[in-house]
């Protein structure tokens, strides 16, 4: 054998060698992992504190939904703004007047902010991985909310 051939050249069936591989990450703190929820969960408090002291029941300070305006028919988040000033004031009964839907979508909020961030502080990441069905289920659950809030006998669930 050649003594300038290189080793990798004298046993082509071997891998060549490499240096060290990839340093594995330093732990992340728990403070740490829960930025993103707890940033999260700041942003809609500071949200729902805006919409509890600018009030949507008064003309001129929020747009008006463009489907209403345009068309007369409410959307499924009409009434939402209202319905968020009444639950930041903790009146329910007028919150779910105003739109039941996105007082359930209150809950739903906060039952998945809760899990995220049980998780978030054990390290694991947060996965929702939804079916298609359940996603054509939700635009279901939207649309006859829609429709059943503009004809006469869900006149209940119109803002």
């Amino acid at each position: 054998m050649d003594a300038s051939a290189s080793p990798a050249a004298a046993a082509p069936d071997q891998p060549p060698v490499r240096g060290p591989g990839p340093q594995a990450p330093a732990p992340v703190s728990r403070l740490r992992r829960l930025a993103t929820p707890v940033g999260v969960l700041a942003a809609v408090v500071g949200a729902f504190g805006y919409v509890a002291t600018v009030d949507p029941n008064e003309p001129g300070h929020y747009p008006v939904c463009p489907m209403l305006r345009f068309t007369g028919v409410f959307c499924p988040g009409c009434g939402g703004l209202r319905s968020a000033h009444a639950f930041a004031h903790g009146d329910l009964a007028a919150a779910l007047g105003a739109n039941a839907l996105a007082v359930v979508g209150y809950g739903v909020f906060a039952a998945v902010w809760v899990l995220w961030a049980v998780r978030a502080s054990r390290g694991r990441p947060l996965r929702i991985g939804l079916a298609p069905g359940y996603w054509w289920g939700v635009g279901a659950v939207l649309l006859v909310f829609s429709v059943v809030r503009n004809l006469p006998f869900g006149s209940a669930l119109a803002p």
